[in-house]
């Protein structure tokens, strides 16, 4: 299992009966979570949202705000900056389970002994981005949605690494890794975080049952000979991280190496519960 546990500006307060309660820097939202199928153990607690996302029966859903809200605010992890905001898609822009894997790369990258050549892909609003960035990488950020890579660019201003060699684009990932290839580039780390169901840009739709071992296996071709890590994150309910492990067992294959998998999860204040948050594969020299 990989914990998430250094981030102190959120902390998940309790969960229960389908949602979890968080405290994200001042301000406490309450959203669904489909694994939290225990009971609310700390009931007092939800009183303290200032807001709640309620699902709908026709699908998607809506915010109800019961305390005074900010359009958008500021937390932080360790170095890094991050604006936030409830969407209305439920999420807030930001994964803080995945701080587990930013540490992991910070790590890799600071002791490579060169400057690695970093790909990301599905980049979203850039916390790994940021994370290898502030380690003295170069980064290629790869996402189809343009609002998402503005996203990005405002949390490397507000981290102070926007002079960083930083390249976000705008663009269907398969594509641009087909790409690559023709051009003979190589980066010395990958990491992907690709949704379950997406449609790019262009309209072409990914599934990850349907496309994600042939992005794997085209992507592993930009592996250099100095390679650090390949990651593939996945929150596909019900998809074991051993799915994303053998991909990375299969198209690595004669690298070396070692490859790890495990459930990200983050405790619960004050219990012994955790919540978690999706799967990572890491192979890594």
């Amino acid at each position: 299992m990989f914990l998430a546990t250094g981030f102190e500006d959120y902390k998940i307060l309790d969960t229960g009966d389908g949602m979890k309660l968080e405290r994200w820097g001042e301000y406490v939202l309450a959203r669904p979570d489909p694994q939290v199928i225990w009971q609310k153990q700390s009931p007092a607690l939800w009183e303290q949202a200032h807001a709640t996302y309620l699902r709908s029966s026709e699908g998607g859903g809506r915010w109800e705000f019961s305390k005074d809200l900010p359009e958008r605010w500021i937390i932080s992890y360790k170095h890094l900056s991050f604006y936030v905001r409830p969407t209305g898609f439920k999420h807030t822009g930001l994964f803080p389970e995945q701080s587990a894997n930013w540490d992991f790369m910070m790590h890799a990258i600071k002791n490579a002994g060169f400057t690695p050549n970093v790909l990301n892909l599905f980049a979203y609003t850039g916390g790994a981005t940021l994370a290898c960035a502030s380690a003295g990488a170069k980064v290629t950020h790869i996402d189809a949605a343009k609002s998402m890579n503005g996203w990005a660019k405002e949390n490397l201003a507000l981290s102070g690494l926007a002079d960083c060699p930083v390249r976000i684009l705008a663009d269907d990932c398969l594509k641009f890794v087909r790409r690559e290839q023709r051009r003979g580039n190589k980066y010395d780390a990958i990491l992907m975080d690709p949704p379950s169901y997406g449609r790019g840009a262009d309209g072409k739709v990914f599934r990850t049952e349907d496309n994600l071992f042939e992005l794997v296996w085209e992507t592993a071709k930009l592996l250099s000979d100095t390679s650090l890590f390949f990651i593939i994150n996945s929150y596909t309910t019900g998809l074991s991280s051993v799915v994303s492990r053998n991909m990375l067992e299969i198209c690595l294959a004669g690298r070396g190496g070692v490859v790890e998998n495990a459930d990200l999860a983050i405790p619960i204040e004050n219990q012994a519960v955790l919540l978690p948050c999706g799967t990572t594969s890491r192979w890594h020299k």
